[in-house]
């Protein structure tokens, strides 16, 4: 084998240069940002253009990470260096998402503390990030569980705690401003009392009542076998928990809710001022899910007098064909109303087999307990529900309808209950269908509409009329106005708006999260602690699990692993009446709440002062600076943002949340979180089965002849596409690819697999494709032998000029708009090119230096400083194109006569029409083709085309 030169960029070559210059880059502190004030501050900084980059939080698992996670982060430092390069003050920095249930379920398997495991996780990722030469400013870099930053998770809690929506201004007020509009009469208390009239406690619950964080009982997902309530995203469609697979029950408890409903217009009309991939706003939307229609009343009889079934419509014009409602399983109707016995005509399909009413609604209330709401979304098609005994009124025919309860209707969405119209909904018609349910329809279908299925479109009026109103012949819209109008003059309903989101749930019964900055006097009253006295660490226990039971004890309570700390859970406090003995909220924040501003932090996490300075603020984020600047209506927020689709809805929608409160507030100028939003593809990888249909390693299976077929050890193996993972023996790690071949090189692989916002394959073989292209642009600049620079300060010919402007201005446009596989093939054709040039001229040189340094910064830097240059090729300025040359040398012309190609000519770019018209005639093929043809008109489109019509 013949000897490697001594300077050959090979990957152990590569290795050295990368561990050195990422110590460099540390001891240097060279990607350090200031900021215009505090304790950062630099002067001059306020005054420079600005872009702030930032990525998803990262989780740290114990797990580490393989070549599919790093993406993102490799992608947005391409973009922060390029940014450096074209002159901006850029703040890039990384943080982890550090609270969380695997750290606490590991620390209850093992009762190693879960801040061990998760800074022993951090310590890791953090080796596996800088071994990938990310630029971050590690001074800015946070983690949720560290007390000092969830200290101002707790502080951000309070401010929620101590404000309330004015739906008067549309905004968050301090909650002081509430007791004194409700004392000036200004807004009403919650019974219409006078302020003056209500007792003390009845004070503190008409405050209580309007925070836009509060405390109260509420349909939850109670998971008996993990001892904890859990989110809907944290159940799976069976009704298990994600995390162990343990049954999940709806049950009524008392839990911290956050108001986000009284946000639900802004949160959706302020999608418009973002710039976000349409999809994702669309999906908030759809969470969200505004939805203008009337509130109507449909009288019932029952027990408490109650005011009737009032349920939300977008179709108030179908109230004609009305036939039957459905209630939620938990709607409190079946408290008062269900009567002792069967109505008479009950149909038997209707009962579920029960000997009464109330048997009927007990069963079928404790099996829907045992259906999360996504699998009750989910499997809405599968129809299932029994009848109530109960009768109702329909407001404008007078027509009695049998009320159903069942589980597809959810007690969160709207009122709980609704009208079912079979004859223009598939689900209600599904429903009646099954249960034998009577279906009038109230818009004509078109003559070629299945008459066995209901009709959703657009059309004209039917079935609807009475002795009072007859919306017949109206279109949709005109009928919608006239039920609206009826119902307002007989106070049976109104015009509303309605939503789908639902106040956000924020307790947890678990020991790992941010302890809630909250006392309970002896009343059961909430007071806020002290600023002074926070962070509210977590004490140490000595069990971190909560309290479980049987997976099936759905009666059970949740008790929280804090509730056992009893030294830390009673504590002595001074709120303003002395010195009094209080009990410490022993549930949890839900891990959404460290991630809900840590861009904020970012910014000024070196203040100890305050959550963020509001100058610090306002030049990272604030409205009409950075990537916002000159842009109407732009509402602030970080220039750039990259991140899964996963989060699209739920992290998106919390950190918006929370930012609007702030703003409200005072404390901070931006209006969102997010300027711009970047989803990124995912990195899949293919897996290998044998006959047995076991994984096999995929890294030992060969590849036949045909590319189509594959062997593990001599024997024939199938294929298949999806996810990496342990199970399917088909990871690979970052730390394999820098061993193998460096870095840079993976670096340069991941980004030129293909577009950033699409998912790709991976494919180990290819990487030595990026590890050539690095080779390339080492050996063209650096004798391999000697180690001397190939350089000389000479001037490019024409030719090469034309290709290295045209190549700078490309990969500048692929910069910008992240194109950085198509940026890595213009690099590498004008490198090509320099490899059959007779010299390597500085000028070249230089330029594709620092061009590929976003993408393979160790390399570059090594050349750059080899180049003769003392400072960071990190800041070095992105190489200008020339406009002269820009502009081809010569184009080719096409000459037609009669229509047909008769010649092509290469002529100047910017040729006169009549200069080249006598190229074009005097052009030899051209004037054989004319022979003694009158030339009767020529067309000229300079310079591509002529066109000659002769006869």
């Amino acid at each position: 084998m013949p000897d490697i030169p001594a300077h050959r960029y090979t990957p152990e070559f590569a290795n050295a240069i990368e561990k050195r210059w990422q110590d460099r880059w540390e001891e240097d502190r060279t990607f350090e940002v200031a900021n215009p004030s505090g304790p950062w501050g630099e002067a001059g900084v306020a005054e420079r253009p600005k872009r702030m980059v930032q990525d998803m939080f990262s989780y740290p698992s114990g797990a580490g990470l393989h070549v599919g996670h790093p993406l993102p982060y490799i992608a947005s430092d391409v973009y922060a260096r390029y940014l450096r390069t074209r002159g901006f003050h850029v703040l890039f920095t990384q943080g982890f998402d550090a609270f969380g249930l695997p750290a606490e379920q590991h620390a209850v398997a093992t009762g190693q503390h879960p801040r061990k495991t998760t800074e022993q996780n951090i310590t890791a990722f953090k080796r596996q990030l800088r071994q990938l030469g990310l630029s971050y400013d590690q001074r800015r870099r946070i983690a949720t569980t560290d007390p000092d930053y969830y200290r101002w998770t707790q502080w951000i809690f309070l401010q929620i705690f101590n404000a309330w929506f004015d739906e008067r201004v549309g905004k968050a007020r301090p909650i002081g401003e509430l007791e004194q509009a409700y004392a000036s009469g200004e807004v009403a208390t919650p019974d219409g009392r006078p302020w003056t009239e209500l007792g003390e406690a009845e004070r503190v619950d008409a405050i209580d009542s309007r925070r836009l964080a509060y405390k109260r009982k509420v349909p939850v997902n109670w998971a008996p076998g993990l001892g904890t309530v859990v989110a809907n995203e944290e159940v799976t469609n069976e009704g298990l928990t994600e995390r162990g697979d343990m049954p999940v029950f709806r049950r009524d408890l008392s839990q911290w809710m956050m108001r986000i409903t009284a946000y639900a217009d802004r949160l959706t009309d302020d999608l418009d001022r973002v710039a976000w991939p349409e999809s994702i706003k669309t999906m908030q939307r759809n969470w969200i899910g505004r939805s203008h229609g009337a509130a109507l009343t449909f009288a019932v009889d029952s027990t408490d007098g109650g005011a009737g079934l009032e349920v939300f419509t977008t179709r108030p014009d179908t109230i004609f064909g009305a036939t039957f409602m459905v209630v939620a399983p938990e709607h409190p109707i079946l408290e008062s109303a269900v009567p002792a016995a069967w109505p008479t005509g009950t149909k038997a399909a209707w009962t579920g087999g029960a000997a009464t009413p109330a048997e009927a609604v007990g069963d079928y209330q404790r099996a829907a307990s045992r259906k999360s709401e996504r699998d009750r979304q989910i499997d809405d098609k599968q129809k299932s529900g029994v009848f109530t005994g109960i009768f109702a009124t329909n407001p404008v025919t007078g027509q009695p309808v049998p009320v159903f309860t069942a589980d597809y209707v959810l007690m969160g969405y709207g009122t709980g209950a609704i009208m079912a119209v079979p004859g223009e909904d598939e689900r209600d018609w599904d429903f009646a269908a099954k249960y034998d349910l009577p279906h009038v329809r109230t818009v004509q279908p078109p003559e070629d509409h299945d008459e066995n299925t209901a009709y959703t479109g657009p059309g004209a009026i039917i079935n609807s009329a009475n002795e009072r109103i007859s919306l017949n012949g109206m279109e949709i819209d005109e009928a919608k106005s006239a039920v609206i109008e009826l119902l307002e003059k007989d106070n049976a309903g109104h015009g509303t708006v309605t939503y789908k989101l639902r106040d956000w749930l924020f307790s947890r019964q678990r020991y790992w999260g941010e302890p809630f900055p909250i006392v309970y006097d002896e009343h059961g009253h909430a007071h806020a602690v002290p600023d002074d006295q926070l962070p509210v660490e977590l004490p140490e226990v000595a069990d971190y699990s909560p309290k479980t039971y049987e997976p099936d004890d759905a009666q059970s309570e949740p008790e929280s692993p804090l509730s056992r700390a009893t030294e830390w859970v009673e504590v002595e406090l001074d709120l303003g009446e002395g010195r009094k003995t209080y009990r410490r909220e022993t549930d949890t924040m839900p891990n959404w709440a460290g991630s809900c501003w840590y861009e904020l932090r970012y910014t000024d996490a070196g203040n100890h002062e305050r959550v963020v300075d509001p100058d610090v603020e306002n030049y990272w984020m604030g409205p009409g600076r950075g990537e916002g600047e000159g842009v109407a209506n732009d509402p602030g927020g970080v220039d750039f943002y990259i991140g899964g689709a996963e989060h699209a809805v739920l992290h998106l929608l919390y950190s918006r949340f929370w930012h609007k409160v702030l703003h409200d507030l005072g404390f901070v100028s931006s209006e969102e979180p997010f300027r711009r939003l970047f989803i990124h593809g995912y990195v899949q990888a293919f897996a290998f089965r044998d006959h047995r249909g076991q994984p096999v390693p995929a890294t030992e299976v060969e590849v036949g002849e045909d590319g189509e077929s594959w062997t593990w050890n001599g024997q024939a193996v199938t294929r298949e596409y999806g996810k990496m993972g342990k199970s399917l023996k088909n990871v690979v790690t970052p730390d394999e690819m820098c061993d193998q071949y460096g870095a840079d090189t993976f670096r340069v692989y991941e980004m030129s697999m293909g577009p950033l916002d699409q998912s790709r394959a991976w494919e180990t073989r290819a990487v030595v494709g990026s590890q050539r292209f690095l080779q390339r642009i080492w050996r063209n600049l650096v004798d391999e032998s000697t180690g001397e620079l190939r350089v000389v300060d000479a001037a490019p010919g024409d030719a090469l000029n034309r290709l290295l402007h045209t190549t700078i201005a490309g990969v500048r446009d692929d910069y910008d708009e992240l194109r950085f596989n198509t940026a890595v093939a213009k690099i590498t054709e004008l490198n090509n090119a320099l490899t059959q040039a007779d010299s390597v001229p500085r000028e070249v040189a230089e330029a594709i230096v620092t061009m590929v340094s976003p993408l393979a910064p160790h390399m570059a830097e090594e050349l750059w400083q080899r180049l003769g240059h003392e400072g960071s090729v990190a800041f070095a300025s992105f190489p200008e194109p020339q406009e002269q040359w820009l502009v081809a040398e010569t184009v080719t012309c096409v000459v037609q006569i009669q229509g047909k190609v008769r010649a092509r000519i290469e002529v100047a770019p910017d040729i006169s029409d009549a200069d080249l018209e006598a190229a074009a005639l005097a052009h030899e093929r051209v004037q054989i083709s004319l022979g003694d043809k009158a030339i009767r008109k020529v067309i000229v489109r300079a310079p591509k085309l002529v066109s000659i019509v002769a006869g």
